[in-house]
């Protein structure tokens, strides 16, 4: 897709992390398969994983495991920890994507469902600190996406109004419900063959199908 006519290029730009900029799927296959397995459950596909597990933990984790989600946290995280920086993996032309931003003067910040603390340790161990202005994750807002309480943290103190001028990226529809609640401009980047009609309730402006598409765009 390209940039329609009017549309002018963004003040800001907010990105998902995980299979935005960062191939993380491996990880949390791992980490699902260790939790249902430890919970005696049988575990989740690759497939199932990428197809239902989308938001955070504290709000999906008491829908799949009610009384017993902290105990299913605990062990997730367990397993996370141990192998989540290891693994990290950027996406192709990522880097060079956040260096466009950075470079054109937008303001560049993630807003992602991954724990704050784990978030930040991974764009600290990429050394991508240098174009990201922000990182909130999960927990750093009252809500977590796809409310759009994260959105406004990630702009807090910028002078920036969450308008068209700020395009919220991401590859789920959570990201771009996010969007459409603070009023930003919604960006979808991958996934298109996921498309579902609950998604197009909440539907992209722009799409691009990875991050050198994004580049084009902007």
């Amino acid at each position: 897709m390209s940039r329609p006519a009017g549309l002018q290029p963004p003040r800001a730009v907010l990105f998902d992390w995980d299979n935005t900029l960062v191939n993380t799927w491996p990880t949390i296959v791992e980490c699902y398969r260790d939790t249902f397995t430890a919970l005696g459950l049988p575990p989740w596909t690759a497939a199932e994983v990428q197809d239902r597990a989308h938001g955070s933990l504290r709000e999906l984790f008491p829908t799949l495991f009610g009384p017993r989600a902290a105990e299913a946290e605990k062990v997730f995280y367990e397993t996370f920890l141990r192998i989540h920086l290891e693994r990290l993996e950027p996406l192709d032309g990522a880097a060079d994507l956040l260096a466009h931003c950075h470079a054109r003067g937008c303001y560049v910040a993630i807003v992602s469902n991954k724990v704050g603390h784990n978030l930040r340790a991974e764009v600290a161990h990429l050394g991508w600190g240098q174009w990201i202005a922000k990182a909130v994750g999960a927990r750093d807002a009252p809500r977590d996406k796809p409310a759009p309480d994260p959105i406004y943290l990630a702009l807090d103190g910028t002078g920036i109004a969450p308008d068209e001028s700020v395009w919220m990226v991401g590859d789920t529809q959570a990201d771009l419900k996010s969007a459409h609640a603070a009023g930003c401009l919604p960006v979808l980047v991958g996934g298109a063959e996921q498309l579902t009609a609950a998604l197009l309730e909440h539907p992209p402006k722009l799409r691009a199908r990875n991050c050198h598409e994004l580049v084009a765009l902007l």
